[in-house]
């Protein structure tokens, strides 16, 4: 299989984060491509337009990386439990899914990723959900809970004979409930809390990767071996996309 080019949105070191946690962050999403055969190269809101354009015409799959609360107006919604949010994050991040949607490329969103593209599709979120976020990385042991796949759906066909509920990491307080789903998105795991049920996977039905999961797979220690199929999956997903346009990419400053 050859090495597809996956762009990863991530968090910015330029803005109001600690430059070491956020390089620590980020480098777990592209080892999680590297590991699956993909060559991934980071993007972040202080990318320049000619960045963005060059790195969007050249992806062969777009991967959306955890990090802070969506913006309520993005769903047009009143602040009500949402906490250091990034508007230049989202912007990004809504430039990166037109670019991935107008191609027809491969997308795979984690945590916020998730959330992000539930929102783009027309879905909202829970602002705030109780007890659902584990010690700050990179502190452990990471806060964790079962996650029930559903059958039928294309993650249960990625994690092929694993029917037990997963025991998986949770670092998030915000979360796409059963109501908030977007039109046109499936649920594919769901897990309990005390707001009652969260949708934990998302995807969209047909051909085209589009999947999301609420846990973080690029956590390695505190995550099933059993995810590392999608990582695999989301990848050759990527290598099957027809030749991207344009010429080289040069890295943002991430």
């Amino acid at each position: 299989m050859r090495a597809p080019l996956i762009v990863i949105t991530v968090a910015d070191h330029d803005a109001d984060l600690d430059p070491a946690r956020v390089a620590l962050v980020n480098a777990r999403y592209a080892d999680g491509i590297r590991r699956a055969g993909g060559l991934p190269i980071l993007i972040s809101a202080n990318a320049t337009a000619e960045q963005r354009a060059t790195a969007f015409a050249n992806m062969e799959g777009l991967l959306l990386s955890g990090g802070a609360d969506v913006h309520p107006d993005r769903y047009n919604e009143a602040i009500d439990g949402a906490v250091e949010m990034d508007v230049a994050r989202d912007a990004l991040e809504w430039e990166a899914i037109a670019a991935a949607d107008a191609r027809a490329l491969p997308i795979f969103g984690i945590c916020r990723g998730m959330q992000l593209l539930n929102v783009h599709r027309g879905g909202s979120l829970l602002q705030h959900v109780e007890g659902q976020v584990g010690a700050p990385y990179p502190a452990t042991p990471a806060l964790t809970h079962p996650l029930n796949v559903q059958d039928g759906t294309r993650l249960a066909q990625i994690l092929g004979d694993v029917r037990a509920p997963l025991a998986v990491n949770s670092y998030h307080h915000q979360a796409v409930t059963p109501e908030r789903l977007a039109p046109g998105l499936h649920a594919s795991a769901f897990a309990e809390s005390p707001r009652g049920m969260l949708v934990e996977g998302l995807e969209a039905p047909g051909e085209r990767f589009v999947l999301g999961v609420q846990c973080h797979p690029e956590r390695t220690e505190s995550s099933p071996a059993d995810l590392e199929r999608v990582w695999a999956a989301f990848v050759q997903a990527a290598a099957r996309t027809p030749g991207a346009a344009g010429g080289g990419v040069a890295q943002s400053g991430t």
